[in-house]
């Protein structure tokens, strides 16, 4: 092999002959350096897959954009307006009118009988009748739970005060200080400007005697309502 590759190398002299079969061979050409190859692909610089390769947008032509709105506008004048179609469809019945107005009236009439057993049950109490009181006092309780006899209950109790009737016996405060935390204790935020407020000089004007020189205002037993 040695000698084939020294009869590749060696140049040919003058008036000799190469024969046919021998063919010239660069090394350098055949196998390149390395650092020829890689000066040929350029490495990628540091954060490349970080930048969005996308072109600039184009220049637009103002007339150009102007003339596709103008045309845009002029089809939306001449076109008709879209009216969308009406799909019909059968409405159920609901219930008669008689049933809606007995379910309202049913209502109204339960309303207006709470409220007239707070009614009576406050007159008994102020006109010490406390066995017919006693027998409302439970409904009178339940009552409590809507804001209409808690509101009947204020009038009420601002009418005997009205009448220098605010001096109360043992009963009678015992009865009023329970309607009045029991009013309180069903009340919400909603009632702060209004039941919460018609009670408070009423709590500050009921009272008893405890004994000579000493008297208990109602405030002082509700005062623990928020």
């Amino acid at each position: 092999q040695l000698g084939a590759e020294q009869r590749l190398r060696a140049p040919a002299q003058e008036g000799t002959r190469v024969p046919s079969g021998l063919i010239r061979i660069h090394p350098v050409q055949e196998n390149p350096y390395p650092a020829v190859a890689m000066h040929k692909v350029q490495k990628p610089t540091e954060g490349c897959h970080l930048r969005l390769h996308q072109k600039p947008f184009p220049r637009l032509d103002e007339g150009t954009v102007q003339w596709i709105i103008d045309q845009a506008t002029a089809k939306l004048q001449t076109a008709p307006p879209a009216v969308k179609a009406e799909k019909k469809c059968m409405v159920p019945s609901g219930p008669p009118i008689a049933a809606i107005l007995e379910r309202n009236g049913n209502a109204l009439a339960n309303s207006a009988r709470r409220l007239e057993v707070v009614r009576n049950c406050i007159s008994y109490v102020f006109e010490n009748k406390m066995l017919e009181a006693k027998k409302l006092f439970p409904a009178v309780l339940r009552a409590m739970k809507g804001r209409a006899a808690r509101h009947c209950l204020t009038q009420e109790l601002h009418l005997h005060v009205q009448q220098n009737r605010a001096v109360l016996d043992h009963q009678q405060f015992d009865f009023v200080i329970r309607m009045m935390n029991c009013c309180l204790q069903d009340c919400t935020a909603m009632d702060e400007h209004g039941i919460a407020a018609a009670l408070l000089p009423l709590v500050t004007a009921f009272c008893r005697k405890l004994s000579p020189g000493i008297t208990q205002f109602a405030y002082s037993c509700v005062q623990e309502h928020v």
